[in-house]
């Protein structure tokens, strides 16, 4: 069978690959847990999404099974061991600034534009497609092969901790939720709260009272949107002719202006993915800068200050005394990914630290711990997912290094990641794709899309590598 051109039956499939993933896209599935119900736990649109696939699954003739409505699968062939394939149809929020409909799935210039075209509606379609590809050739194999498909991978992992814990673990299987060619280290995500101590009493003898401050929707996203509210007791035009300066010689948009007698500040960043947050500007750090230059009350000047001196232009984790690298995972990062603030409870930090796979968590986290104590800061809500890899010479790896250079006619290095991907809930998974190398990540950002040539090309890939994993010997 090593005559299959599995470009060329992707290509057959192309009009009905896309019109498929376009009706996937068009399913706002972010999560709603204000509008949660037992039959729809992370929400309806969610649950919508899931829905999506497994009835797809059901019309093409694959075995489809609910997971306790947060995450299911798809599953064809017979025998004893099985090829796990995971990949998610929850989204991040859309956010502002998009040039066309985020929920559409608008196809222009050889692309398709949607939330979710490459995180990880578009590389889940894939695997779907290269499913179904097999089956319809009729290709004998030797495994079962199962698509399972999750709806909380942009939050907590509730789909995949409650499959897991019901379902059978794959032999070995691949994530379709990162990059081209292979990634075979993950580095550990710990996601916390730094709160800060109100137990002193606050001081208003300064000129300005900073009422109330927010930025950041998520850990694992970089914050472009900052507000404070300040009651400014003295010269307001003062105030906002440093603001302006600061704008301008930070080259950032932002506003302020006055409602109900309060002043009212916003900025705007640059959003990225948390795993690397140099990528973007933080728009909570920026504005804690700015806001550090003015004469604040006692609490909020503590703040602000510790923003400043845990964070700012310090993602590495240097300042809190948790600097770390190693050869096969790179440096920890951490991103601020939601700050807040009002007058009674004092300041949040919601942070992700992403730690190489040889870095001691458990000597790190006390480390940490000292390090915000002596700011009036305690660790809250603290949890923890440990490093994941795989070691090069296992099967699976091979198969896959194989498979993409003979697709691709491009060597097939072997990488490590700061972010998280369903990979870490196999027991022997990689990342696999579907973001090609030299193409921009435009994952999480404002008019994120998939070219259609790599959607293509990511399904015929994952087509043979799902049989040449699955298929007789």
């Amino acid at each position: 069978m090593g005559s299959i051109n599995w470009i060329k039956e992707v290509e057959k499939r192309k009009e009905e690959l896309i019109t498929d993933l376009q009706g996937l896209l068009k399913i706002e599935s972010v999560l709603d847990e204000a509008n949660a119900s037992e039959e729809a736990p992370l929400g309806e649109n969610v649950r919508k999404a899931l829905d999506y696939m497994l009835e797809l699954g059901e019309k093409d003739g694959f075995v489809s099974k609910n997971s306790g409505n947060v995450a299911g699968h798809l599953e064809m062939g017979t025998g004893e061991r099985l090829i796990g394939v995971l990949g998610h149809v929850d989204v991040v929020p859309a956010g502002d600034g998009w040039s066309v409909d985020p929920f559409e799935g608008v196809i222009q210039d050889g692309k398709i534009y949607a939330r979710g075209a490459i995180d990880d509606k578009g590389p889940t379609m894939a695997a779907y497609y290269a499913m179904k590809i097999i089956k319809e050739l009729e290709l004998p194999l030797e495994k079962r092969v199962r698509l399972i498909i999750g709806t909380d991978e942009e939050s907590k992992w509730r789909c995949v901790d409650h499959y897991f814990k019901h379902e059978e673990m794959p032999h070995m299987g691949f994530a379709p939720d990162a990059d081209f060619p292979i990634i075979n280290a993950e580095k550990g995500i710990a996601d916390f709260e730094l709160v800060q101590n109100t137990q002193e009493s606050n001081n208003h003898t300064s000129t300005i009272t900073l009422l109330s401050f927010v930025s950041g929707l998520r850990y694992n996203m970089v914050p472009d949107k900052a507000k404070a509210v300040l009651d400014v007791r003295e010269n307001h035009t003062e105030l906002m002719q440093m603001f302006n300066d600061f704008l301008n010689s930070q080259e950032l948009q932002g506003q302020y202006y006055v409602e109900s007698g309060y002043s009212i500040i916003e900025l705007e960043g640059v959003s990225a993915h948390g795993s690397e947050p140099d990528k973007g500007r933080n728009a909570g750090l920026l504005l804690a800068s700015f806001l550090s230059t003015v004469d604040l009350d006692i609490r909020a000047k503590s703040f602000v200050s510790s923003a400043i001196a845990f964070f700012f232009g310090d993602s590495r984790g240097r300042n809190l005394g948790v600097q770390y690298k190693d050869e096969m995972s790179g440096e920890l990062t951490i991103n601020v990914g939601i700050m807040s603030y009002n007058e009674q409870d004092g300041g949040k930090f919601g942070l992700t630290m992403r730690y190489p796979v040889t870095f001691n968590w458990k000597e790190g986290l006390d480390t940490l711990t000292q390090s915000v104590n002596e700011k009036g800061f305690s660790i809250a809500n603290f949890s923890n997912s440990e490093p994941h890899h795989v070691s090069e010479d296992s099967e699976l790896i091979q198969v896959l290094k194989n498979v993409y250079e003979m697709q691709t006619h491009k060597p097939a290095s072997l990488m490590a990641i700061g972010g998280g991907t369903y990979a870490r809930s196999l027991k022997s998974g990689v990342a696999f794709g579907a973001l090609f190398p030299g193409r921009p990540d435009v994952a999480h950002q404002k008019d994120e899309y998939m070219e259609l040539d790599d959607l293509v090309k990511a399904t015929a890939i994952y087509a043979q590598a799902i049989y040449e994993l699955a298929r007789e010997k």
